[in-house]
């Protein structure tokens, strides 16, 4: 009989390789994935932060629609599913992971969505948390504190999710530089249903910008034009189409120092803007902290008038009865002085008032 268990070993270790290169390629996959969500939603949020310059941002903005859709799939990727009664899996809303791994986050709104009657569905109140945490400027808190739960995150993501991996931390950090923009968001209308599906629109980030390999490979194309061409073109020509390409080119260097100067102004307004808030929030503490200060030593002030007032009250009680004992004893002292000097006076005076009695 020939040997067929060598047949079988030979077959499986020929299909190995492929299922390893295939296993290779499905995780180089996943890593563009995800590279390519926080390199988007990196976008975006430099895009709200430059739209933020010249008006308010709310649910009429494209450039934060697009924001929200970019943060729903980072937040929904790989995310495991509920098992049903007939073993499939139904798909889970982030919102349910929020839900409790936020819940110690100190003065958060989750109770609040939970009880917001217009927001039934569990997208819909996703959807409302991401507002409101965004007018309060604690989405970066938020998610960091999330992440920080490893017990809970592992719970509801499978492996290779972006909040699994340092991805995670790096979209956390991405999203301090919102704090900057004052949101405004009306929690009613379209915007919360949650029927609609986050489908994100990659068409803003889609530029082409020529690169300076670029520039100098077309310069260099140009010049031999210029040379190959100078038998049948005049000087004129030329010098006119050497001129125009460095006019250009200097102009495209203007261009993009420009653009670096206002990145950094933005950059430099954001960071101010962030210092203006914490100082600002400092000083109202500081208000309130002087305002219970204040309140309390005019609590203590009066306090103090009315024990003075009680006291002073007692002064004159007293002051009243030192007032009559000092009356008592000058009439004691009186009456002792009489019966000392006069005894034999005072002696039949008081036989005369007793016989008188008598009779």
């Amino acid at each position: 009989k020939p040997n067929t268990n060598l047949g079988v070993m030979a077959s499986q270790q020929q299909h190995h390789p492929v299922r390893r290169s295939k296993a290779a390629a499905t995780g180089r996959s996943a890593a563009v994935e995800r590279r390519n969500l926080l390199t988007v939603c990196r976008f975006s949020v430099k895009t709200l932060l430059d739209r933020s310059c010249f008006e308010t941002i709310d649910d009429t903005s494209p450039e934060f629609t697009n924001f929200v859709s970019i943060l729903e799939n980072i937040l929904s990727h790989k995310m495991k599913g509920t098992a049903s009664w007939f073993g499939y899996e139904s798909p889970r809303s982030f919102w349910e992971y929020i839900r409790v791994a936020c819940n110690k986050v100190p003065h958060n709104c989750i109770r609040s969505i939970e009880s917001m009657e217009n927001v039934p569905s569990s997208r819909a109140k996703g959807r409302a948390w991401i507002r409101i945490v965004l007018m309060e400027k604690r989405l970066a808190e938020y998610i960091s504190s999330a992440l920080r739960d490893i017990r809970i995150t592992r719970r509801f993501y499978e492996d290779g999710a972006i909040m699994q991996g340092e991805e995670g931390v790096l979209l956390a950090d991405t999203l301090i530089g919102l704090n900057t923009i004052d949101f405004s968001f009306c929690l009613k209308g379209e915007a919360l249903d949650g029927s609609c599906p986050a489908v994100i629109d990659y068409t803003p980030y889609l530029k082409f910008v020529q690169s300076a390999d670029s520039i100098s490979s077309d310069e260099e194309e140009m010049r031999t034009m210029g040379s190959s061409g100078s038998e049948s073109s005049t000087p004129d020509k030329t010098a006119t189409a050497a001129s125009i390409f460095t006019e250009q080119s200097s102009l495209f260097s203007k261009c993009k120092r420009f653009e670096q100067k206002y990145r950094m102004a933005l950059e430099q307004k954001g960071y101010l803007e962030e210092l203006v808030r914490l100082r600002e929030a400092q000083l109202s503490e500081a208000v309130s902290r002087n305002k219970a200060l204040e309140q309390g030593l005019a609590d203590t002030h009066l306090t103090h008038t009315l024990e003075k007032q009680q006291l002073e009250y007692i002064i004159l009680e007293l002051q009243d009865q030192l007032l009559i004992l000092k009356s008592y004893c000058i009439y004691f002292l009186s009456v002792k002085t009489i019966f000392t000097l006069y005894p034999t006076i005072i002696h039949s005076n008081w036989k005369s008032v007793c016989c008188f009695e008598h009779l």
